[in-house]
């Protein structure tokens, strides 16, 4: 979030910056269709609570414990949200960072007095990533993680001119396609995951400023925050070359284990600065 709050800072100021007299003296047209492009950060929201749940009798719900000959919990060493630096807790995780996107849009306002109503959509290229890791006491790691590759957003945007700024809210659905992986240091059990790619839909809203550079030049700064749904992603484990006596495959169940995260939710922050022409 420091990342969020010091590129808003700097947007601020490139604002100020390039105010004119002139168009701070009429108030601007902002009817009509416009296109644009825009780039960003990202700042993942991570889910501090989420862990990997198990499926150990294949029954579709995910409410199970693996457990040792002992028996005790094969995982008793617990989770972290990030991607494992070793495989005990000790090594800590890499929490999952910020990521980048550019893309473009194209919207459409119309105005009523200093108010103005439109809908845009855009569409971006996205590098980012959302991960989470389960310890087994064996030691090993199980690593998800989710690479958001691109996203796109149709929004409604209601907002308030003055000057030769456009202030404005904005929210609508977002789509996102996500590329699943699974990692792991276990190399005894074998390992079978369902499609890597998964479409995710959810919900985004947030708001910007919109800042009149030349007659038919705007430039933009906004913050969205993205909310989606990506699907399980689940991996089974299977005997592979380990011993009876491995927990995935004990009895009653010696086909394997299920293991999947306990979320299915990828939230995220961005911030976007870009261009538009209009129309």
């Amino acid at each position: 979030m420091k990342l969020l709050h010091s590129a808003a800072a700097a947007a601020a100021v490139l604002f100020a910056a390039g105010a004119t007299p002139a168009l701070a003296q009429s108030a601007p047209d902002w009817n009509g269709f416009y296109i644009g492009v825009h780039g960003g950060f990202l700042d993942s929201d991570d889910d501090r609570n989420e862990t990997v749940v198990f499926d150990r009798d294949f029954d579709g719900q995910f409410d199970d414990t693996v457990v040792t000959t002992a028996p005790a919990d094969a995982f008793s060493p617990g989770f972290c949200a990030g991607q494992a630096n070793g495989t005990n807790p000790t090594a800590r995780c890499d929490n999952d960072g910020g990521g980048v996107e550019g893309g473009a849009r194209l919207g459409y306002d119309l105005q009523f007095g200093h108010w103005v109503i439109g809908a845009v959509a855009d569409v971006q290229a996205v590098d980012a990533k959302d991960a989470v890791t389960a310890y087994s006491t064996t030691p090993a790691t199980y690593v998800l993680v989710r690479n958001l590759e691109h996203t796109a957003g149709l929004r409604a945007r209601v907002g308030y001119g003055f000057g030769p700024a456009l202030v404005y809210a904005t929210g609508g659905v977002a789509y996102g396609k996500v590329d699943n992986r699974f990692l792991t240091s276990n190399g005894a059990n074998s390992f079978t995951a369902r499609a890597d790619e998964d479409d995710a839909d959810g919900t985004q809203f947030g708001g910007g400023v919109e800042w009149r550079l030349a007659p038919n030049l705007t430039l933009v700064t906004e913050y969205l925050y993205t909310d989606l749904e990506a699907g399980d992603h689940v991996v089974r484990v299977g005997p592979g070359t380990a011993p009876a006596t491995n927990p995935f495959i004990l009895p009653p169940n010696t086909a394997g284990t299920d293991l999947t995260r306990s979320s299915d939710a990828f939230k995220f922050h961005a911030l976007r600065l870009g261009f538009n022409v209009r129309f």
